[in-house]
C-alpha cells in the first residue's frame, strides 16, 4: 500500500461513494425513492468524516460518541489492505471500538462480529394470515405490560449482541423508546397487535407505517417463549407483511441483533434479505 494522504476536497470521492451505496441498495431490491432515502441515512454526518487516498482507492473514517464511549467508524474502504490504516486512525483519535456498515457481504470485515442487521422483503399484494391465527389491536390496558416486556427483551438483545454493557443497554433502551414512542400507545403512525391462537395470546407486534418511502418498520414481531416451536415464528413474518399492507406500504423492514442465529435462520428461510449489516470489534 502506498502512503496514505488526507484529502481536503472530498468531491471526487463523494460522488463515487454515493453511487456505490445506491447501487448496493438497488441490488437489494429497493425502489429508487427508498434507495435514496437510505442513502440520506448512510451519509449522515458525512461532512465531518476524514477521507484519505493512496492513489489506488479511498478510506473514509470518523469517530462518534455512543453511550459514553468513543466509537470509530469505517465508512468507506476501497484501498487494498487499507483496514489496518483505518483502525489505527480510529485508535489514534480515541476510539475504543470500531464499526462498519456493510451491504453485499462482509469482505475485508469477515472477522468482525455481527452486531445487527436490517432485513427487508416486499409484502405480498394480498397477504393472508395463517390458518388458526387471528390478529387484533393491542388494547390500552395491555400496553403497560407489553411495554415492560419489550423493554426487557430489547436490553437483553443488545447485551447478547456484545455491543454494550447492561448499564449502557438500559440507557440506550430508555433513549430509543422515548424517541420512537413519544406519545406511547397513541404515537401517530405506530400500531400494536396481539396474535391469538386457540383463545390465547401467543405473541405481539409493533410496527411503524411509513417509516421510509413505501416501508413499514417492524420494531417487534414477538412470539412468546412458551409458544415457540409451533410454527408461530413463521406466522409472525406473515403478520408483518399483512401489517405493512394494512398501513398502505409495499415492504416490511426490521432489525435483528447479532447472536440471534435462530431468528436469522428464520428470516433467511422466509425471504427477508439483508439490507445492511453492522459489525464491530474492540480495539
Amino acid at each position: 500500500m502506498n502512503e496514505m494522504e488526507i484529502v481536503t476536497d472530498q468531491g471526487e470521492w463523494r460522488g463515487g461513494f454515493e453511487e456505490r451505496v445506491l447501487a448496493g441498495y438497488r441490488a437489494a431490491g429497493c425502489s429508487e425513492p427508498l434507495a435514496r432515502a437510505l442513502l440520506e441515512r448512510a451519509v449522515e454526518g458525512i461532512d465531518g468524516w476524514t477521507v484519505a487516498t493512496d492513489g489506488t482507492g479511498w478510506i473514509a473514517v470518523g469517530v462518534t460518541q455512543d453511550n459514553g464511549a468513543t466509537v470509530g467508524r469505517i465508512h468507506d474502504l476501497t484501498v487494498p489492505r487499507g483496514r489496518e490504516w483505518a483502525e489505527r486512525w480510529c485508535a489514534e483519535h480515541g476510539a475504543q471500538q470500531v464499526g462498519v456498515r456493510l451491504t453485499g457481504g462482509a469482505g475485508a470485515f469477515a472477522d468482525y462480529p455481527v452486531r445487527g442487521q436490517n432485513r427487508m422483503r416486499a409484502a405480498a399484494e394480498r397477504p393472508e394470515l395463517p390458518p388458526g391465527l387471528t390478529v387484533r389491536r393491542l388494547t390500552g390496558e395491555e400496553y403497560p405490560g407489553w411495554y415492560a416486556g419489550e423493554e426487557a427483551a430489547y436490553i437483553a438483545d443488545i447485551v447478547r449482541a456484545g455491543a454494550l454493557t447492561p448499564e449502557q443497554a438500559k440507557a440506550k433502551s430508555d433513549e430509543d423508546f422515548a424517541r420512537h414512542l413519544p406519545q406511547g400507545y397513541l404515537t401517530p403512525g405506530h400500531a400494536f397487535y396481539a396474535m391469538e391462537a386457540d383463545g390465547q395470546v401467543v405473541g405481539t407486534g409493533w410496527v411503524n407505517h411509513g417509516f421510509l418511502p413505501g416501508v413499514t418498520f417492524g420494531f417487534s414481531l414477538e412470539v412468546y417463549e412458551e409458544h415457540r416451536g409451533k410454527g408461530y415464528g413463521r406466522a409472525a413474518m406473515a403478520v408483518g407483511e399483512w401489517a405493512a399492507r394494512q398501513g398502505g406500504d409495499e415492504a416490511m423492514m426490521f432489525n435483528v441483533f447479532g447472536g440471534n442465529e435462530v431468528a436469522m435462520s428464520l428470516y433467511d428461510s422466509t425471504g427477508f434479505a439483508v439490507l445492511d449489516e453492522y459489525r464491530s470489534i474492540d480495539l
